[in-house]
């Protein structure tokens, strides 16, 4: 593939190919979360209305309400979306439940093949049963969790000094959870430029998935898996492996000695709000919020850094991102496959990347320009070569309550061990994959 550059410049406005033939003009809705990338899809969905013809309505819903909006919409067959940019879990109950069209005969049709995306992403947004050829989603926003610090606060000569005289090491972006908890504990409570500083901006929220996002970040970095033997549901011993219980009480270990006071509900907003404010040195959030972050006047340019979620025992990140599906209870399906198509193209991709999307298609992540096309661009690669994700069957919703609570009671309520909370939530799920038939 040409360069980003190269490919931006190319990316042709008149698109005869895709308007010919076309009956009639219709306007199409696509639903979403409300975030930056979404805003960043409606610049990039111009030049699709002046290629096609068609017009374009967006429904974009703020995170903590997007799942039960967009599922009831589902659940009801309702008839607002006719595009969905859902979540990577909503797959399963997708195909299951007759929401999505599968796209397999439309991406023969017009020349669009899996192998031109990210194996991770083709796994995680696309195909049910999982690793199956079977698609009912176009890769479309890559996204992982990873994390980012005050560069300029780990400038500092004194600070560093100090710092490796206590650890032995300089003070940089820490490669592993241990070297992260130093860290943390090193600016927790520490005044810096007249203020006190604290930290680290974890997850903790309940109400969603937000501690089970940041937990698993730890999980994963130490091995955690969610079956023995993946499609067999044989959990004992996997979930509760004493891996499993060690990633947990570190988490635990992390939000009690490190994060600000009262950070007993936070998940995306907060943790931003809490970096962009001054008050930790390190946050954990999703790639997708990394543009914003690096235009931010306080806290972007040369103040901010980016790393990947630190290892430990093993190399992992947490996935986030999402597919683009056609809604099955749409008038407008061929309008809406005609999107699909054009946002396939790879200089369509290469633009949305350029404006603060993440593509997920190997012509722009193999460009050699790619990695330093921004500063965050390399931490992606090799974060979502080593993603993992939350159970992505039909009941996921159930599934994903029980951890939240399970998660949040021990960690955040202090109730029991670790040891507990895992055991307990093998009974959770065991009773949930027993209603569904699945033991």
């Amino acid at each position: 593939m040409k360069s980003l550059k190269a490919a931006l410049a190319t990316l042709v406005l008149g698109g005869a190919a895709l308007s010919a033939g076309q009956a009639k003009s219709e306007e199409l809705t696509l639903c979403w979360a409300a975030w930056d990338p979404a805003n960043a899809l409606v610049e990039l969905s111009k030049d699709f209305e002046a290629q096609s013809g068609h017009s374009m309505k967006f429904e974009f819903v703020p995170w903590p309400n997007f799942a039960d909006r967009m599922l009831n919409e589902l659940n009801s067959g309702g008839k607002l979306c006719d595009l969905m940019i859902g979540d990577s879990q909503w797959i399963g109950g997708g195909a299951e439940n007759g929401h999505y069209v599968k796209l397999n005969d439309f991406f023969d049709k017009e020349g669009i093949s899996m192998d031109d995306f990210a194996p991770a992403t083709v796994y995680a947004y696309s195909t049910w049963p999982k690793g199956s050829p079977n698609y009912y989603a176009l890769p479309a926003m890559g996204d992982a969790n990873g994390w980012f610090y005050r560069k300029d606060w780990f400038a500092k000569p004194e600070l560093r000094a100090e710092f490796k005289e206590k650890y032995g090491r300089e003070l940089e972006a820490p490669k592993t959870w241990t070297e992260l908890k130093e860290t943390a504990e090193f600016f927790q409570g520490r005044e810096i430029d007249g203020e006190t500083r604290y930290g680290a901006a974890i997850f903790t929220e309940r109400g969603s998935e937000g501690i089970t996002m940041g937990a698993t970040s730890a999980l994963y970095s130490w091995g955690f898996k969610y079956e023995n033997t993946p499609g067999s549901y044989d959990m004992e011993g996997a979930v509760n492996s004493p891996d499993a219980v060690e990633a947990l009480e570190f988490y635990k270990s992390l939000y009690e000695c490190c994060t600000p006071p009262g950070y007993t509900d936070s998940y995306m907003s907060q943790g931003l709000d809490a970096f962009k404010s001054g008050q930790v040195a390190m946050a954990m959030n999703w790639f997708a919020f990394f543009p914003g972050l690096y235009k931010d006047e306080k806290v972007g340019g040369d103040k901010i850094g980016f790393f990947v979620n630190p290892a430990q025992k093993v190399a992992a990140s947490t996935l986030g991102g999402q597919g683009i599906s056609v809604v099955a209870y749409s008038d407008k399906q061929d309008a809406a496959l005609e999107y699909i198509k054009w946002f396939a193209q790879p200089d369509v991709q290469a633009k949305w990347w350029s404006l603060g999307g993440y593509s997920c298609h190997n012509a722009v992540l193999n460009d050699p320009s790619f990695p330093s096309s921004q500063p965050f661009a390399a931490d992606f690669l090799e974060a979502m070569g080593g993603v993992q994700d939350f159970w992505q069957e039909p009941a996921y919703a159930e599934l994903l309550l029980a951890m939240q609570k399970r998660l949040h009671d021990y960690v955040v309520a202090d109730q029991g061990t670790a040891q507990e909370a895992l055991d307990m939530l093998i009974e959770d799920w065991t009773e949930t994959f027993e209603d569904e038939g699945k033991l």
